[in-house]
């Protein structure tokens, strides 16, 4: 059985940064999708990026396009998102995904695995 599990969020001003990371667990091999999703209060859970782990191609929404980058670090097997240049905008429950093969990146009803999620906050 697959786990996820988030950190790295907090409160911070706009034009700041944060990295978040999701730590994989509890199955011998990971899956090949991993996607960071988010969910403001009221609104939709939207796809903010995926990696495909073979070949560490990527996908962005493009709303953090240019801003937002995501990594695999094979060392301590997880998959991080770096965000730069926040804006208030940007608040929201932060969830990592994984699937073996979700189809579209961005479809959140396609994943299987998930974590519990993490707050970010950006204050104007």
């Amino acid at each position: 059985q697959v786990q996820l599990a988030e950190s790295g969020g907090g409160s911070v001003q706009a034009g700041g940064s944060l990295r978040l990371s999701c730590a994989r667990s509890g199955a011998p091999i990971s899956p090949d999708y991993m996607a960071w999703f988010r969910q403001a209060p009221g609104k939709e859970r939207e796809g903010v990026a995926s990696i495909y782990i073979p070949t560490g191609s990527t996908s962005y929404a493009d709303s953090v396009m240019g801003r937002f980058t995501i990594s695999e670090d094979n060392a301590k097997n997880t998959v991080d998102l770096q965000m730069n240049s926040l804006t208030p905008e940007d608040t929201a429950m932060y969830y990592c995904a994984a699937d073996w093969n979700p189809g579209t990146w961005s479809a959140h009803d396609h994943y299987n695995y998930w974590g519990q999620g993490t707050q970010v906050t950006v204050s104007s």
